[in-house]
């Protein structure tokens, strides 16, 4: 079952999907349950929501779809946590994963482009897998981590590499607005393996796959990132993490290859969907 957050003619609403149909509430109905956000916020039963609002109308050729959080608390992301992706940068592997943010700002839905900013002609791609925090925890264990886990969802987390290397700290580079592509959907826990392992995850820019490897790659799991995480900080309802990217990254390629206006990038993760945008200036 998977969860969005959508726009239709100026009015937000929550849609849901069995991989048939798209269908939705909008503000202002009768049955309308509330905004992801909203629902995160106050733990509500996602996997009821869904069947509540399949219940509802399709969607229409007007739908916009929005980040299906779209002002979480955090936005915490994680570098370097696929083996891969650290050999092509010639990094060391981490003992402990590297941390930055994001902001909420910076982030659009499936199908909205990303902007590249004229002060820069590095615009770089990184397919991601992304999950949501459901409820509160802090010294969460590996054990338990996973029932803090709302769902998960696809993103680029793309990236300014010449702003990313102005500082010893990644965050200018990360957040230029329209930049964080998010979603389409949240698919919710109970839709997937434990900890959404042995998923394919792919990147795709103008059709061609240049990002292919699988979950069960990462360096620090889902339940490990949960636990390492909630050791420094609370994780709250709606929080968002991003779990890093695997090898194949625009920066570490010769010739380098960066997306520029008239591209159209799509990330891709097994049972979870496809999040396509495109590129404009």
């Amino acid at each position: 079952m998977k969860l969005a957050t959508i726009d239709i003619d100026g009015k937000i609403g929550i849609a849901a999907t069995d991989d048939v149909e798209f269908k939705c509430l909008l503000q202002g109905q009768a049955e309308f349950p509330g905004t992801l956000d909203e629902l995160l916020a106050v733990g509500a039963d996602l996997d009821a929501v869904a069947r509540t609002v399949l219940k509802g109308a399709p969607l229409h050729d007007g739908t916009v779809f929005l980040p299906p959080v779209r002002r979480p608390g955090k936005i915490i992301c994680v570098g370097l946590n696929y083996v891969d992706h650290a050999h092509e940068l010639n990094l060391e592997i981490p003992d402990y994963p590297t941390i930055f943010t994001r902001f909420f700002t910076s982030l659009i839905g499936h199908e909205n482009s990303i902007v590249k900013p004229g002060c820069s002609e590095q615009l770089d791609f990184e397919a991601e897998l992304a999950f949501v925090i459901g409820r509160s925890g802090r010294n969460v264990s590996k054990a338990d981590a996973l029932s803090y886990v709302s769902g998960y969802s696809c993103f680029n987390d793309a990236t300014l590499r010449d702003y990313q290397f102005r500082t010893t700290q990644w965050t200018i580079g990360k957040n230029f607005d329209q930049t964080g592509a998010f979603g389409p959907a949240l698919t919710l826990s109970s839709a997937l393996p434990s900890g959404a392992s042995g998923l394919n995850i792919v990147g795709r820019l103008n059709g061609e796959v240049v990002q292919a490897s699988n979950t069960d790659a990462l360096i620090f799991d889902v339940p490990s990132l949960v636990s390492l995480l909630s050791e420094v900080m609370t994780l709250e309802p709606g929080d968002v993490v991003i779990t890093g990217t695997p090898a194949g990254v625009g920066a570490s390629r010769n010739p380098k290859l960066f997306m520029m206006p008239g591209d159209v990038f799509e990330v891709e993760i097994d049972q979870i969907g496809m999040l396509r945008n495109a590129i404009v200036g």
